[in-house]
C-alpha cells in the first residue's frame, strides 16, 4: 500500500478577526465605566445637605476634604496635620489660586472643622468656601 502524503497548503487570511478585539473594548469600557465616579473625587464622603440654593458658576480652586475619621486632605493628598500649612501653600502656588474648598463629611466633628478654618485664616487665605450636597423637598 503506498502512503499518500498529504501536503498542507496555507492561505493568506483576508479577513480581520475582530472578535477579540471587541472583547478588550468592552473590557475596556466595563473599567472605564466603573471608575469614573471614583475619578471625579478620590475621597469618599457624605456631604451635609442643605436647601440653599446652589451656586451655578464654575469655581477653581484647592479642595480640602476632611473624611469621617478626621483625616484632612489636600486635593486628594493625605496631609499630615504637622504640615498642613505649608502643603497648603505649595498648592495654592502650584495651582496659582487664592480660593479654598472644605469638604467635610456630615459625620465628622464640627470642631475639626473649625480648626482647618482656622488655620486657614491664620495663614491669611480670605476666600474658603464651604462645600454641600443639595437636599431635594426641603427639610422634614
Amino acid at each position: 500500500m503506498i502512503r499518500r502524503r498529504h501536503i498542507r497548503s496555507y492561505h493568506t487570511m483576508a479577513d480581520i478577526n475582530i472578535a477579540n478585539l471587541v472583547d478588550v473594548v468592552l473590557v475596556l469600557l466595563i473599567i472605564f465605566m466603573i471608575s469614573a465616579p471614583l475619578l471625579q473625587s478620590g475621597i469618599e464622603i457624605d456631604l451635609p445637605k442643605t436647601t440653599a440654593a446652589a451656586i451655578e458658576e464654575e469655581a477653581e480652586g484647592v479642595v480640602i476634604t476632611v473624611d469621617k475619621k478626621g483625616g484632612v486632605y489636600i486635593n486628594d493628598v493625605f496631609s499630615n496635620p504637622t504640615n498642613f500649612e505649608e502643603r497648603l501653600k505649595a498648592e495654592m502656588v502650584s495651582k496659582n489660586t487664592g480660593s479654598v474648598y472644605v469638604r467635610g463629611d456630615s459625620a465628622v466633628a464640627y470642631g475639626a472643622v473649625i480648626d482647618i478654618i482656622g488655620r486657614m485664616k491664620e495663614m491669611g487665605i480670605e476666600a474658603i468656601g464651604l462645600v454641600t450636597g443639595h437636599e431635594e423637598g426641603g427639610r422634614k
